[in-house]
């Protein structure tokens, strides 16, 4: 399915020409500020899987041949200028940490309200004009990220530079401090300690929450951060994903599925993985390695094609865990852990490709 891949990438802009045009569409800005917006009044996480929702239907309806070109055009959709998590989804984390440093948010969550990303925040005027406002820089940051020419997904690079953003501009720690023995230890977690806000270097009036006791570190999953579950989780999420991808040909279906199942964590379901991250790559993975060409990994079984989507799962299941010890346990607001190992391992897939280990990077800019 290397044709939707093809496609997706022209309906995103794949050349300076392309996004010059992009941005230059007064449609397209009014579109990502209302998906901000949009993002900001259901909440990030709903938001995000409304995402998932549009991938699937979208890369199902390819799979099975029905109208293939609309079915391409609503994995765009998923991932373009109103649904995509550049912009719903970040404008939505952005909208809550204003929110929180407003006193708007009572959601009852576990830590500090800023993260909560499944809260819906409604119709205040001022919160939907802060979505509204990241939106536009998710696409602006998305667009011109393609205009580099770095074979890296522009969309998580998009979240994450906006969640640093709104944690600047609306005065959070870019970081915090940690409060154990370093950046990856979540004993503090464990032992359920707790310290205010002074000292964990995030202010006094950090998200507009008086200063009190909160837990000293705040794991992003509190039932997905031991490293050997992660690992686990990660290897049976690759395979998985390999396997969709050998069926079916989709590089998104797998991440579709994973992000439309985020509705039971929304629920509340006790214990249910975040696996995105792990079944893109397994799913990239797969159908880059077993593609034909003169590349050193190209042409391999289905066999070992499963066995690398596995590797590399397990290999992104981690790099969330390693970026969300160092990058959210210890800050205040939402930064999303994984986009940041998307980032990682899809560059790493397009360093592979531009050094000739890979025939295709399936999707990723650049590689196609």
């Amino acid at each position: 399915m290397v044709a939707e891949s093809v496609t997706l990438l022209q309906a995103f802009g794949g050349s300076l020409a392309d996004v010059t045009a992009v941005l230059g569409d007064a449609a397209i800005w009014i579109g990502a500020f209302a998906g901000g917006a949009f993002g900001a009044a259901i909440g990030a996480l709903p938001a995000f899987i409304l995402t998932g929702l549009l991938v699937v239907a979208g890369a199902a309806a390819n799979v099975v041949g029905v109208a293939p070109d609309g079915a391409v055009g609503l994995v765009g959709i998923g991932f373009g200028h109103v649904f995509g998590p550049h912009i719903s989804f970040a404008g939505g984390a952005a909208a809550a940490a204003y929110a929180a440093k407003q006193g708007y948010m009572e959601s009852g969550f576990d830590y500090h309200n800023a993260k909560d990303i499944g809260f819906a925040l409604g119709t205040k005027p001022d919160v939907l004009a802060v979505g509204g406002a990241f939106g536009l820089l998710g696409i602006a940051v998305e667009q011109l990220s393609r205009t580099l020419l770095i074979p890296v997904d522009p969309i998580p690079v998009s979240i994450v530079i906006s969640a640093f953003v709104h944690r600047a501009v609306f005065g959070y720690a870019l970081l915090g401090k940690p409060q154990g023995s370093g950046l990856l230890d979540m004993g503090p977690f464990e032992r359920g300690e707790t310290l205010d806000d002074t000292s964990a270097g995030n202010g006094t009036e950090n998200g507009g929450e008086s200063a009190g006791e909160w837990l000293a570190t705040e794991p992003w999953l509190p039932q997905q951060y031991k490293w050997a579950g992660v690992a686990a989780v990660g290897l049976v999420a690759g395979l998985a994903s390999g396997y969709l991808a050998f069926r079916t040909g989709s590089p998104f279906l797998g991440f579709g599925l994973s992000a439309a199942s985020l509705l039971f964590l929304n629920l509340g379901v006790e214990k249910f993985p975040v696996t995105h991250h792990i079944t893109l790559a397994g799913s990239t993975v797969f159908l880059a390695v077993t593609a034909s060409g003169d590349a050193a990994l190209a042409g391999l079984s289905p066999a070992t094609g499963l066995l690398l989507a596995g590797i590399v799962g397990l290999v992104a299941g981690l790099l969330g865990e390693i970026t969300q010890r160092i990058f959210y346990a210890h800050g205040r607001t939402h930064i999303d852990p994984p986009a940041m190992a998307i980032i990682i391992w899809s560059f790493g897939i397009g360093l592979l490709y531009v050094a000739g280990v890979l025939p295709t990077g399936v999707w990723i800019p650049g590689t196609v």
